[in-house]
Formats: structure tokens, C-alpha cells, sequence
């Protein structure tokens, strides 16, 4: 081999960074690293795009509007003089469409991106550490970066249920990918991919069950889960919250799941079950004792502020952590990740103003601290509750199912947190994502100009009820 070939190889197989991941946690931590002139070799194994855009975010987003368009058309009789009538015909066709979408998002989002970096390549593999430093093997190949970010993401696991591996069972995946629609579905867990779903496939005409161990979205405001959970019910999805899950078998063409119910013990029927109860690191197969890579107790990658691992030449983001799994906060962390490797430890991860939100009708959208969570960091806690029937935007388009809960320190009157159950809460919660950024009180909130019939609207009246009675308002009180 000549010497301008083997120049050529270590290039590749000695680059400045390896990112082990084909994600979006990867992409942003490689493209990072390649706008800095960096070397970057993508080890990915799988589909490119990881989660978020093939089997995440964008399928299940996608089919949650459609059948929201089908509730929508079905339920005009809110407004006198109004009927409305609205049918899935072909579900089958909805879902093809779904994966054009997926899959020509995947093509402009990941693939199609890898020719506009040069210094970028792109290898698909199984990544493994070997001992050895940092080398890493990738089916047979062995490469020796000067760092390595980890970037493997996470994937669905079935919760402890006597049984659970012996009945067919989807998992949020299978379940986006069904052509033909089952008469009845059992959801186990009731956090977002249980309530999502749940309300999706309800709305397509399912018979739906969600059973939880807890409460619907167990680490949101109590208040918010009451809601949420008497609105599904009354869209006809039967939730079955507190349980003790005993055993699950098959019984004929259905599968029988026995639980324990304050009411004593339940069997629960469907046709079929989906399993959202979790998501687990892909830590597995990359033998990181090797390396000297510790886990946490979530079973994900231990790491620092700086995003480092406990080996100092690997950093680690996203879901592989057990950590903020949203795609978004995956992304945010590969692009620090990249730049503390390139250039020493300099850039902090903060979740502190991070926004979350489930694709619920209506949305549930948070920021901040919860009061439980505000109380527990030893805060003297003030709290503002106001349904959706005190804001105006809600009552002209008569959807007043929800409420707006504001959190802050009664001592400097400081925002700490926000709670949103509302149409469209994901795009109204980033107001609250900056005036929490910004160390807004919420005497400042509430004389804050907003604009008039707008849902975004109801947060200065929320700050303003920390102090008014917003029923003794008239309209755009200030």
C-alpha cells in the first residue's frame, strides 16, 4: 500500500471524533465537530435518523393529527347550527402516507446532509469498545479517534408483568406501523407514548384500555393528570390508574391481563396490547466496562456537567444517558458534547428551562418545577391555578377542557415553573421557557402586554390570579 493511501485510511479510521449513534444526537454532535474542521466518522447502526424522525416524533405526531381531524369533524356540535360528520375509510392508506413522509424527511434531514460535509463520513456498523484506549471496532473494522461521543439512543422494554414474554406484544413502533386497525387495544403505562397513543387510536375507532400503575403522566402536576385522565374518559378511553398488574397470558384470539384494583381484582380483555411502559439505554453491546464507562442508576451513561463520562475521552448525549429523552435535549447536548471535546470542558448542559410536551388533545405542556418538585428543592411555594373557561381565546372557541397552573417563590416572587393543559400548550409554553430564562416575577408576567383572543394569553392571566380575581376582569384587563 502506498503511502497516500495509508495517509488516506488514518484519516478515516483515525479521525478527531467518532460518534457512535446515527441520530439526532449524533448528527448535531458530528456537524458541530465538522463545522469546527474536525474529523468526524458516524458509526450508525440501523436506519439513519434514528428515533425521532423514523419510529418516533414524526410518524406518531403525524397520525396523531389526522385523527384529530376526524374528532374535530365529529364533534362541531359545540357551535349551534353546526354537523359535522368525519370517517377514517382507509387506514391503510393514512399509515402509507405517514411513512412517505418519514421517509422523505429522513432523506432531507440525514442523508442528503452527509455530501454538505466533507469532512463528515459515514459508516454503518455495530460499534464496540475492545480495551484498548480508545479504539472501537466496527464490524471488523478498528478505528482510534482522539474522542468518542456516544450517542446510541434508547428503545422500548417491557415492564415486570408474570407472563409478559410469552403474548405477542407491540411496542409504540409496531403499533405506528399496523395497517388494519384492532377492535380493541390495552395500553400498558400510562406516561405520553400511553396517553398519545391511546388517544389516537381511540379516535380512529379502537376500543381503548390504559392501564398504569400510578396516575396518567405520573411526574406532572396532580391537577393536570386529574384532568387529563377525566378528558380521555369522556372521549370514551377507559383508564384503569392505581393497578397491580398480576399476570398477562393469551386466551383464545385475545389477551387477558389480571390485575389488582381498589375494587379488588380485574381482568382486562383486548385484542391486542401495546407496552409503553419505558425506554431503556442502548448501552448493551457496546462493552463500555471495557473502557471503563460507568452507568447511572436509569442504566444509561453516566456523565458530568461537561456531558463526560467517567473515561475522559468519551462524552456521552441524549437518550443513552436515561436522561431528558427529547429529541430536542439530544441535539442540545451533541452540540456541546462536540464542543467540549474539541476544546476542553467549557460548555455546561442545563435543563433548567426545558420544555416538555405531550401530543395529547388538548396538549400538556410543562416547564420549570412542578409545586411537588419546587417544595422538595426547600422553595416557599406560591401557586396560581385557572381553568381555560377564564380565558377568553378558550371560551370563543368553546374548548374550555384544562387549566393553566404557574408555580413560584412567595418570597421574591419569582417564576419557578409552568403547566399547561390546553389546545396547542407546546406552542404557548415557550413564553413561560423564556420569562423563567429571564427571572420574570409574576407581578412582571401579569403586566407584560399580550395580545387579545390568543391561548397564550392565559398566562398573564394566571400571573395576574396570583393577587386578582381574574373573574372580576372585563376583557384585556391589565
Amino acid at each position: 500500500m502506498s503511502d497516500c493511501c495509508d495517509k488516506e485510511k488514518n484519516l478515516h479510521t483515525q479521525p478527531d471524533i467518532l460518534v457512535i449513534g446515527g441520530g439526532s444526537a449524533g448528527f448535531s454532535a458530528a456537524i458541530t465537530a465538522a463545522e469546527a474542521e474536525a474529523k468526524v466518522v458516524i458509526a450508525g447502526e440501523g436506519t439513519i435518523g434514528g428515533t425521532c424522525v423514523n419510529v418516533g416524533c414524526v410518524p406518531s405526531k403525524n397520525l396523531i393529527r389526522a385523527t384529530e381531524a376526524v374528532h374535530k369533524g365529529n364533534n362541531t356540535n359545540r357551535f349551534d347550527g353546526l354537523k359535522g360528520v368525519s370517517e377514517i375509510f382507509n387506514w391503510k392508506s393514512l399509515v402509507q402516507q405517514k411513512q412517505q413522509l418519514v421517509d422523505s424527511l429522513r432523506k432531507a434531514k440525514y442523508e442528503d446532509l452527509l455530501p454538505e460535509y466533507p469532512n463528515i463520513s459515514y459508516v454503518a456498523g455495530r460499534a464496540r469498545f475492545t480495551g484498548n484506549g480508545t479504539k472501537v471496532d466496527v464490524d471488523g473494522t478498528l478505528y482510534h479517534p482522539k474522542k468518542i461521543i456516544l450517542a446510541t439512543g434508547a428503545s422500548a422494554t417491557l415492564p415486570p408483568i408474570n407472563g409478559i414474554q410469552s403474548v405477542p406484544v407491540l411496542d409504540s413502533t409496531k403499533a405506528l406501523e399496523l395497517e388494519e386497525l384492532p377492535d380493541s387495544l390495552l395500553i400498558i403505562g400510562g406516561g405520553v407514548i400511553g396517553c398519545e397513543l391511546g388517544q389516537m387510536f381511540s379516535r380512529a375507532g379502537v376500543k381503548v384500555t390504559i392501564c398504569c400503575r400510578s396516575h396518567l403522566l405520573p411526574d406532572t402536576e396532580p391537577e393536570v393528570s386529574a384532568a387529563l385522565t377525566e378528558h380521555l374518559r369522556q372521549e370514551g378511553v377507559t383508564v384503569c390508574d392505581g393497578v397491580g398488574y398480576q399476570k398477562i397470558e393469551q386466551d383464545g384470539k385475545t389477551v387477558k391481563l389480571t390485575c389488582q384494583t381498589n375494587g379488588g381484582e380485574k381482568i382486562i380483555k383486548a385484542e391486542q396490547v401495546l407496552a409503553a411502559a419505558g425506554r431503556k439505554p442502548n448501552t448493551k453491546s457496546l462493552h463500555l466496562e471495557k473502557a471503563g464507562i460507568d452507568l447511572n442508576a436509569k442504566g444509561g451513561v453516566e456523565i458530568d456537567e461537561f456531558m463526560q463520562t467517567s473515561n475522559p475521552d468519551v462524552y456521552a448525549v441524549g437518550d443513552v444517558t436515561g436522561n431528558d429523552m427529547f429529541v430536542y435535549m439530544a441535539a442540545y447536548g451533541g452540540k456541546l458534547a462536540a464542543r467540549n471535546a474539541l476544546n476542553g470542558n467549557k460548555s455546561n448542559y442545563s435543563n433548567a428551562t426545558m420544555p416538555a410536551v405531550v401530543f395529547t388533545d388538548p396538549q400538556m405542556a410543562t416547564v420549570g418545577l412542578t409545586e411537588a418538585q419546587a417544595k422538595a428543592k426547600g422553595f416557599d411555594v406560591k401557586t396560581s391555578t385557572i381553568t381555560l373557561d377564564n380565558v377568553p381565546r378558550f371560551i370563543a372557541s368553546r374548548e374550555t377542557d384544562g387549566l393553566i397552573k404557574l408555580v413560584a417563590d412567595s418570597k421574591t416572587d419569582k417564576l419557578l415553573g409552568a403547566t399547561i393543559l390546553a389546545p396547542e400548550a407546546g406552542d404557548s409554553i415557550q413564553t413561560m421557557v423564556i420569562a423563567l430564562k429571564a427571572g420574570l416575577t409574576t407581578e412582571e408576567l401579569g403586566d407584560t402586554i399580550f395580545p387579545y383572543l390568543t391561548a397564550v394569553e392565559g398566562l398573564k392571566l394566571a400571573a395576574q390570579s396570583f393577587n386578582k380575581d381574574v373573574k372580576k376582569l372585563s376583557c384585556c384587563a391589565g
